[in-house]
């Protein structure tokens, strides 16, 4: 059985079309920036496989980097083509719903 907490109702932009919305099942809806997300990238591109330590560097992302699509992988995950041309990263659900976690200070999103 799926985990309510990892699992989107709804994904889309925000309201003013600048961040990647999701709706989790149990109600907490996250709103991601563009460049957030980019440069959390999971791929071994970004991050070392060994290590786990990133790779990818802030100053290598420009400010103003944008999904140029988005594709469901399976059921459980994202991933985005990039304007910078990366997209080799997979996005699960449960590492976005970590992800806002994190960034909101807040266990509950």
């Amino acid at each position: 059985m799926a985990d309510a907490r990892n699992t989107p109702v709804e994904i889309g932009p925000s309201a003013d079309g600048t961040r990647l919305r999701i709706v989790w099942e149990d109600g907490v809806t996250s709103e991601f920036e563009p460049r957030t997300l980019r440069l959390r990238c999971p791929c071994a591109m970004c991050v070392d496989e060994m290590t786990g330590l990133r790779i990818l560097k802030p100053e290598q992302v420009a400010g103003d980097v944008y999904p140029t699509a988005i594709h469901y992988v399976g059921r459980y995950a994202l991933q985005f083509v990039w304007s910078d041309g990366h997209d080799t990263g997979i996005y699960p659900f449960d590492f976005l719903r970590d992800l806002w976690e994190e960034r909101s200070g807040d266990p509950t999103g």
